[in-house]
């Protein structure tokens, strides 16, 4: 008997404030606890999500997200991005999701290949050793290579 391929997830993670950095991990672990194979491409502000410094800091803007539950005025208002992003971890908290750090832990235990885009860490000037360990460094043209065969991918 033939065993069976397992299914694919490529992910691709462009953007680098909080609200965006949940969503690509969440996927990630959940399909790797699926059994899945993953794979997340991080490039440009989404390589905020795996650097050192900066992921301790990822906020949440009101400016420009209409999802925000305020009038988008507001948003200019002096201490509203740190306020937006103290109610989203309080909320993830309240809710028992894990932080980022967690996440980005639970990915690498299970597998998941967390892949750096080199031309952009080449673009930005940003050294390898600023992110974070386990990671791969690799062109668009590696994560091509695993999401051609992927079942699912997705932008996010």
């Amino acid at each position: 008997m033939s065993e069976e391929k397992p299914k694919k997830l490529a992910i691709i993670a462009s953007r680098g404030s909080l609200d965006f950095a949940y969503p690509p991990l969440i996927l990630a672990t959940t399909a790797a606890a699926l059994d899945m194979e993953v794979a997340i491409f991080f490039t440009f502000y989404g390589l905020d999500i795996i650097h050192k410094k900066k992921l301790k800091k990822l906020k949440v803007s009101p400016v420009g997200n209409p999802s925000m539950p305020m009038p988008q005025i507001l948003g200019i208002i002096p201490g509203m991005t740190r306020m937006a992003t103290w109610m989203m971890k309080r909320q993830m908290k309240k809710a028992g999701v894990a932080t980022i750090e967690e996440l980005l832990e639970m990915a690498k235990e299970a597998g998941v290949r967390l892949i750096a885009c080199q031309m952009t860490l080449d673009v930005m000037g940003i050294k390898k050793e600023d992110l974070i360990d386990g990671l791969e460094f690799a062109g668009a043209a590696t994560f091509l290579e695993f999401a051609q065969d992927a079942d699912i991918t997705m932008f996010v």
